[in-house]
């Protein structure tokens, strides 16, 4: 089963070449590009929809790899809808806080989530007592974008993915892996690749993908699964070595480096996706109507040509889909932290 496995906690900002990253980048840091407005008041009836601006909530920072996706489709969906979309960062406990926002919005279509599976389906099973659930605190809109993890080792290391597991396996628990944090998407893919070499390593965990990087660029941290936009800059600047991706096909960026699959690596398909929600009770024709839009902008090939060269997959889902992905997601993530015991305390 194709699992997309989202992230938001590693971040590293992204540097984009294309004219069309640079002129997201460029806007407003709190808007999208210039689009007709109607005058502000109240929202109207679903078929007036939007009657006024719509945010774009990113439970992160800015600069790190959700604004990399949320700001140009921002940019693009205010223009389809001849409104503006507003994003504003609300960053704090792994993307909790922003998220636990949106839950509690009126369902109206004027706050808007941009999420990755992270927040949505695997928080809820390593916090207590988070203000929001799983199934029932949202409306399933669209995916946006699909992220896939590379298995990253200091440059100075010549090992090639068979050596580095040969070591582990003659010296247990000695190899150090990073991560962004304690139940981060980094965390959680070495303990599937743990579990699926039989190995015995040690997790490191940083607050942030981008000191966790910087360690094992020094060499002072043996691996890393790092979400492959963040990695990208590193990589391409020599100070990274790519052994595997996850995901079901090599990356279009990465094309001479093998899948864990390719490798033999049990449920190496892992990935980190992101999608719009909106809180639960979001009117049908709302839904619809913002699907359709997302589908267009998710399926543009100017807009997939920025995410692919960012180390990005495109990945558009009908509603009904993205429902379906949340609760596969949190399936398939449940039992492995519960079998690991990994938890945050809250």
């Amino acid at each position: 089963m194709k699992l997309a496995v989202k992230l938001a906690c590693a971040i590293t900002s992204t540097l984009c070449a294309s004219a069309f990253a640079a002129s997201a980048y460029a806007a407003n840091p709190g808007a999208s590009a210039p689009a007709p407005q109607t005058a502000p008041g109240a929202a109207g009836a679903p078929g007036d929809y939007p009657a006024k601006p719509i945010t774009l909530v990113v439970p992160f920072p800015p600069g790190g790899l959700a604004d990399l996706v949320a700001r140009p489709l921002a940019t693009r969906l205010g223009a389809a809808l001849k409104q503006t979309v507003i994003v504003e960062n609300r960053g704090g406990a792994s993307g909790t806080i922003g998220t636990a926002h949106v839950a509690n919005s009126a369902p109206d279509g004027y706050t808007l989530l941009f999420a990755t599976a992270n927040e949505v389906a695997v928080c809820p099973v390593l916090y207590n007592n988070l203000p929001y659930d799983t199934y029932r605190s949202f409306t399933p809109i669209a995916q946006v974008v699909d992220f896939p993890a590379v298995l990253v080792t200091p440059q100075s290391n010549q090992e090639d993915f068979a050596q580095l597991v040969k070591r582990a396996r003659a010296k247990p628990g000695t190899l150090a892996f990073a991560s962004s944090g304690a139940g981060s998407t980094n965390h959680l893919t070495a303990e599937v690749f743990r579990k699926s070499e039989g190995l015995n390593i040690i997790n490191v965990h940083y607050k942030g993908g981008g000191p966790a990087m910087a360690d094992v660029a020094g060499g002072h941290v043996d691996a890393m699964f790092a979400t492959l936009p963040s990695a990208l800059p590193l990589i391409r600047a020599g100070k990274l070595r790519a052994l595997a991706t996850t995901g079901a096909t090599r990356s279009t960026v990465l094309p001479d480096v093998p899948t864990l699959l390719d490798l033999g690596v049990k449920q190496g398909d892992v990935t980190v996706w992101a999608g719009v929600l909106g809180p639960a009770g979001l009117p049908p024709e709302i839904t619809q109507r913002l699907n359709a839009e997302i589908r267009k902008i998710v399926t543009d090939p100017e807009f997939q040509a920025f995410l692919r060269q960012n180390g990005a997959e495109p990945l558009y889902s009908t509603t009904e889909q993205f429902g379906s992905n949340i609760r596969a997601y949190r399936n398939f993530w449940e039992p492995i932290i519960k079998s690991a015991g990994i938890s945050v305390n809250q």
